[in-house]
């Protein structure tokens, strides 16, 4: 709290008087929220959500953009209990455990009537979004039906790095959950797709949208950006057999951060009509709760998976080992 200084002079008397009283207004609490680069992004959520909180928290939201969903987990091992965020937001359920095994997320009580594939029972991390991950094309492309035709095809693909990125991550988990055992193989006949592997999502799509890739791993609901926010059809999320791996993004409070409170009131603000309301059209997923207004107008036309895949969290760890050590075999070769 500050403190103003006054002098006071009394009436009659030979000397002055220094004394402290409490400020007219306290000083403005600050929330700090490590998530990713895209959601800070002029175009992201992060504009519309800092200024939706703000005006009901009576605080300051510091949202810091720092690279992509996995990166955010390196960075807060890096920083321990000496980090400066109070919540981070752009996990996902592959990096939940691993998340936990840091010991500096705290259990943040959080109500909301979730709308998700699954029932969600954890206690530490909210979810706020979530989506089915696709690769997405031109729809003027001969699209393959599953990750063989794909591996068999000439086409050029632009994926994320699962060490940095969750969508790169997810692929990972995709093939494993799709294939087992045969991993190893289908990663061998992808290989030669693979143009380029980025750091994270926003960079892989903006190779694709530069004509440098026919198909780039992105989103089923990554079509409706460009249908409802540039008035453009011409996109479509390619429909595999084997079904589509889910992504459920996540945020959670620091165990050390000095607002607690601050910190369970975002959450529970993200899970609100006033947040969800905002992510469809901004971060381009589904929300956790269906907001009063409904999902936006082209949101039916997007492509919905007939078998959904979702590794449970806890036994994400060991598989997510194995997968990354045919993923690297497999593109080193």
């Amino acid at each position: 709290m500050k403190y103003l200084t006054f002098a006071a002079a009394t009436l009659g008397a030979t000397a002055a008087t220094t004394f402290l009283v409490p400020s007219a207004t306290a000083q403005t609490p600050e929330l700090t929220v490590y998530t990713y680069d895209s959601f800070v992004s002029d175009w992201g959520p992060g504009p519309q959500i800092e200024k939706a909180f703000e005006a009901v928290c009576e605080c300051d939201l510091n949202l810091v953009g720092l690279g992509d969903g996995a990166a955010l987990l390196a960075r807060l091992k890096l920083e321990g209990e000496r980090s400066d965020a109070d919540v981070v937001m752009g996990l996902d359920t592959s990096l939940i455990a691993a998340a936990k095994e840091t010991g500096l997320f705290a259990e943040t009580p959080v109500s909301a009537d979730y709308d998700l594939p699954i029932e969600w029972t954890d206690t530490v991390f909210a979810p706020y979004d979530w989506g089915y991950f696709a690769f997405v094309h031109n729809k003027d492309l001969d699209a393959p039906a599953n990750f063989k035709a794909l591996g068999e095809s000439d086409l050029k693909i632009v994926i994320q790095d699962p060490r940095s990125s969750t969508p790169g991550l997810g692929l990972l988990m995709w093939v494993k959950a799709a294939y087992g055992d045969e991993a190893p193989a289908i990663w061998e006949a992808m290989a030669d797709n693979v143009v380029t592997v980025t750091k994270g999502w926003s960079e892989a799509y903006g190779l694709f949208l530069e004509g440098e890739a026919d198909m780039v791993l992105s989103y089923t609901t990554s079509p409706a950006y460009h249908l409802i926010a540039e008035e453009d059809d011409s996109k479509a999320a390619a429909a595999f057999d084997e079904g589509h791996y889910m992504q459920i993004e996540v945020a959670g409070a620091l165990a050390g951060s000095d607002t607690p409170e601050l910190a369970a009131e975002f959450l529970n603000f993200m899970v609100s009509d006033a947040a969800q309301a905002i992510l469809p059209t901004t971060n381009w997923m589904y929300p956790a709760v269906i907001p009063e207004g409904g999902l936006p107008a082209g949101f039916e036309t997007l492509t919905t998976p007939e078998k959904a895949l979702l590794t449970p969290a806890d036994e994400v760890p060991a598989i997510r080992a194995e997968a990354l050590d045919e993923w690297l075999n497999a593109l080193s070769q």
